[in-house]
């Protein structure tokens, strides 16, 4: 069975952990698809447009395709790339997954259905990720560098402050990201 793996996020702006998640995932899977959702279940668009966000990823130069899905939370992102034959198993960070995992999402036993129609890599984030025991044989670790003090937040934050931030995004976006977040 072809393994997808699907890095969505906000990236806002595409930092290098962004890559390293996708260069990590690229190892495991057979192919990984970065996905831009038009809303987000967790903040509100801000900064970066849609189109901007896409595009940095384009160029930031990884080995994934790039897509926009219509909403944001995985299992409508898994339902939108499901293919025949193929697995969705989503890439995230420590933070990211306790988020998805301890969402409510309105009915009891929600997540372990949709467990059932996708999987979780989770790199450490700031520290490592245990997932519930009932839940560990469709979450899973996934091997990278430490990253946590890598985030879009923080490179907005830099940017804000007039700090060096060039050195947590791709080399190939920095004139982007200048652009984007208005850096004189």
């Amino acid at each position: 069975m072809k393994r997808v793996g699907v890095l969505a996020g906000a990236f806002n702006p595409v930092t290098r952990a962004h890559m390293a998640l996708a260069e990590a995932a690229g190892k495991i899977v057979d192919e990984v698809v970065c996905v831009v959702p038009r809303v987000y279940p967790h903040k509100h668009f801000h900064g970066a447009g849609l189109e901007e966000r896409v595009e940095m990823l384009k160029l930031a130069g990884g080995r994934y395709r790039v897509e926009v899905a219509a909403g944001g939370l995985f299992i409508d992102i898994a339902r939108e790339l499901k293919q025949p034959g193929a697995e969705i198993c989503f890439i995230c960070g420590r933070d990211a997954a306790e988020r998805v995992i301890g969402w409510d999402y309105g009915e009891a036993g929600a997540i372990e259905k949709m467990l059932a129609e996708f999987s979780i890599f989770v790199a450490e984030r700031g520290g490592s990720y245990e997932a519930p025991t009932h839940l560990r044989h469709r979450v899973h670790r996934l091997e990278i560098d430490d990253f946590s003090d890598v985030s879009s937040t923080e490179v907005r934050r830099r940017i804000a402050a007039g700090e060096p931030w060039e050195h947590l995004v791709p080399e190939a976006i920095v004139g982007h990201v200048s652009r984007i977040y208005s850096v004189p």
